[in-house]
């Protein structure tokens, strides 16, 4: 975490962090600009976002598109109404080695992700 003698040094490095992650972003995503604000404000405020709309709107581009920009990974959970915990969270696999022996592997599920 970076350091600042002042108050006004933290606050135009978050000004300048902001507008340079707002002019990438908008290289992929065009207009939905409050949204895009909602979104920064909440990755910086280490809060959360619920995008809701129809589809078509660019949610999960934003999402993807803020993760490139940030270098961060991000996954998406595609919600049926026969989506069980398992398929968010993960499930334990049996392995088997060459001698035969066994042993329980946690595979991650994609709710295991930066953004």
């Amino acid at each position: 975490m970076q350091k600042f003698n002042s108050d006004v040094e933290a606050v135009d490095a978050l000004a300048k962090a902001y507008h340079d992650l707002k002019n990438e972003i908008a290289k992929v995503i065009v207009g939905q600009d409050e949204v895009v604000k909602a979104v920064i404000i909440s990755l910086f405020s280490n809060g959360h976002s619920l995008l809701v709309g129809v589809p078509g709107l660019a949610k999960t581009l934003l999402v993807d598109t803020s993760a490139k920009a940030l270098g961060l990974n991000s996954n998406r959970v595609q919600c049926t109404p026969d989506l069980m915990p398992a398929d968010i969270l993960g499930s334990e696999v049996l392995d088997s080695n060459d001698k035969g022996q066994r042993t329980f592997r946690f595979i991650k599920g994609p709710v295991f992700t930066q953004l």
